[in-house]
């Protein structure tokens, strides 16, 4: 199965880390991140993991729930975390998916037999309060996932769900953002009090609609 963007997210019923979750309902309404690994004690996850327990207060504060895959069963996890709070100074915060007979990764299209049939390979999804998918990623086994622009892209996807602005290229928490071809000149007054700086007919600049 392949997910696209605006595909409705595949519920699930799993056993993690936590207890067992109904994925739709774990997420209410929240933003969701779910993202895999190919298997515990892997040296790369074992940072990554690591990264996302530090950065999870950011997607706290963004109403974003965060879930993390591994194919192998959940003894196991509970000791790869161990070693994931120990070498990376830090707690994991979030739940584990034990998924040893590839029921989640399979329905999520994560493992891909062009690279190997035994492992998920490192996926990222990032979903929305409707359930449907709003950003897909998948890395190589030997990329370490950047958690800060994930975080970025989050902040990007709820600006646009929110007001009718798009993100420019490099963009940072902040910065100016694009308002969308949709909103007609003789609208932006109302809809952005902060004024707009038009540089071309087709774009135009307004400060961050949700900031002070």
């Amino acid at each position: 199965m392949s997910l696209r963007l605006g595909d409705v997210a595949p519920d699930f019923t799993a056993e993690t880390t936590e207890g067992v979750i109904n994925f739709h309902a774990w997420l209410g309404n929240s933003w969701g991140i779910l993202f895999s690994h190919p298997a515990d004690f892997t040296p790369v996850c074992t940072t990554e993991l690591g990264a996302m327990a530090k950065l999870k207060p950011q997607f706290d504060k963004r109403n974003v729930k965060v879930l993390a895959l591994s194919a192998d069963p959940l003894e196991s996890h509970n000791k790869w975390i161990n070693d994931i709070n120990e070498t990376q100074h830090t707690t994991v915060n979030y739940p584990l998916i034990a998924d040893p007979e590839f029921k989640v990764a399979n329905l999520y299209g994560m493992v891909h037999p062009n690279v190997t049939d035994k492992f998920t390979v490192r996926s990222v999804f990032v979903i929305g309060p409707d359930k449907k998918v709003k950003l897909t990623l998948t890395y190589p086994a030997a990329t370490g996932r950047n958690f800060d622009e994930i975080l970025r892209v989050v902040e990007s996807l709820q600006l646009t769900a929110d007001y009718s602005v798009a993100t420019p290229a490099n963009w940072q928490h902040g910065e100016d953002v694009i308002i969308t071809t949709a909103v007609k000149d003789e609208d932006i007054p109302a809809r952005f009090p902060k004024g707009a700086t038009h540089i071309k007919p087709y774009l135009r600049v307004t400060p961050q609609p949700n900031l002070n």
